[in-house]
């Protein structure tokens, strides 16, 4: 079959990108091959380890991990090992969770352990609190191997005590994506007075850090990756992408561009089923164009907010519920093309396990892969990346085909907007909530934060 060619004038294959071999890209399909090639990984680094992550928690896996990274740079005291977390989420426990020490702790108990073998921890606020933004970027460099995956590192994204957060994970060698990866964390990030190590006491606070944060996140809204003149010679193009805030965000403008290529059908992941305005209406428009859409959501119940009914209530536990009325009212309005099969949605379960995929297919020949939820969060708060891999010549259809049958073997079509509760069939504790946010309108602010 020939396959649509993208129009240049939509801007995508302009983008500055490196030239792949579809060798090169290769897809996991589990939680228990990400745990074991970044073990790999980090044992068998040569020149260095990066890797930005929302977080490296105080448990089991987050303590391997750690430790595996000083045992590299033990055996091999010339390797650069770098790891940058969110600044704010560092400093703080498990929200729900009671009074907790931050992991910025459990980092400095470690650097003692080792001294004088030192590793860099920095600290990095994209905004002055929390609430208004993260650091979401997702990626971890491994000598020219980037391991993206919208998974950050701690006991349940590793599968670390048996039960798992289902993400997606991808590794790509290319020497001119790795540098270019690094740069941006060593010149953007690590280059800026607001960035912190956590390995020092006292570390400052968002408040003495004020105006570095001020300029950081002015910087960052117009950061791009740096990609030297494209390598011609490999089958697909990967395009880097980065997006802070609404205005002249690269990474939102792409993802709307690439949806509005589609010819015959496009397959979503989001992990909190909350989309921004723009995705919404695209979506509509493609549906009346007859373009098949294909959104995979988790079930309330594997959302990492779900408390089970039988665990104290506690406000945060309402989101699940919050996501899935989102979901009913997307589903009413789009009840025809569900019908005509031109709206598959589809509810991910498997046991208590949980679901945090994210990332977009077009037709069989883009693939974006990020840490982008695809909520308005992400669209205007958080600083978020991805990889668009345009795959012309249809080398990687078979791994991403495989992939998305792996996702879907434990998911489930909703018939149509009927198949979901209402908010009368919710545990009392949650119906009452959301009643009362919707009430005095909180709800709408929630959308917009959470």
């Amino acid at each position: 079959m020939q396959l649509v060619p993208y129009s240049h004038s939509n801007g995508i294959d302009g983008l500055p990108h490196t030239a792949v071999a579809a060798d090169q890209i290769e897809v996991l399909m589990s939680t228990a091959q990400y745990k074991e090639r970044l073990l790999q990984l980090i044992e068998g680094a040569k020149k260095r380890i990066y890797i930005a992550a929302l977080y490296l928690q105080d448990d089991e896996a987050g303590r391997h991990v750690l430790r595996q990274l000083y045992l590299a740079k033990q055996r091999n005291p010339e390797l650069d090992v770098q790891v940058l977390v969110d600044f704010h989420r560092a400093q703080r426990g498990l929200i729900g969770k009671g009074p907790q020490v931050g992991n910025d702790a459990f980092y400095r108990k470690m650097a003692e352990e080792f001294s004088p073998i030192a590793i860099g921890i920095h600290g990095v606020p994209v905004k002055n609190r929390e609430w208004a933004g993260v650091l979401h970027l997702k990626g971890f460099v491994f000598d020219d191997t980037v391991f993206y995956s919208g998974a950050s590192i701690n006991d349940v994204y590793l599968g670390w005590q048996g039960r798992y957060r289902y993400d997606r994970y991808h590794l790509i060698t290319d020497a001119a994506l790795a540098d270019a990866m690094v740069h941006f964390l060593r010149q953007d990030l690590m280059g800026s007075d607001a960035v912190v190590s956590l390995l020092h006491q006292p570390v400052p606070t968002a408040k003495v850090l004020r105006r570095s944060i001020k300029r950081l996140k002015m910087r960052l809204s117009r950061a791009r990756y740096q990609i030297p003149a494209a390598n011609q010679s490999g089958e697909v193009n990967v395009i880097p992408l980065l997006g802070l805030g609404r205005q002249g965000n690269q990474l939102n403008r792409t993802i709307v561009q690439l949806l509005r290529t589609a010819q015959r059908k496009v397959f979503i992941c989001t992990p909190y089923f909350n989309l921004p305005s723009q995705l919404t209406s695209v979506i509509g428009k493609l549906l009346k164009r007859g373009v098949k859409v294909q959104i995979v959501v988790g079930d309330k119940t594997a959302n990492d907010f779900y408390l089970p009914p039988d665990q104290p209530f506690s406000p945060v536990g309402a989101l699940p519920y919050l996501y899935e009325q989102n979901l009913k009212r997307f589903a009413k309005r789009h009840q025809k093309a569900i019908a005509a099969g031109l709206l598959d949605l589809r509810l991910w379960w498997h046991d208590d396990n949980s679901y945090h995929l994210k990332g977009i297919q077009v037709d069989d020949h883009a693939y974006l892969l990020t840490g982008n939820n695809l909520n308005p969060r992400a669209w205007a708060l958080d600083l978020e990346n991805g990889l668009l891999l345009l795959d012309h010549s249809g080398k990687l259809k078979h791994k991403f085909t495989q992939e998305q049958e792996a996702i879907l073997a434990h998911t489930q079509t909703l018939s149509g907007h009927q198949a979901i509760e209402s908010t009368e069939q919710y545990p009392a504790p949650a119906a009452r909530l959301l009643k009362r946010l919707k009430r005095v309108r909180a709800d709408l602010l929630l959308k917009r934060v959470l």
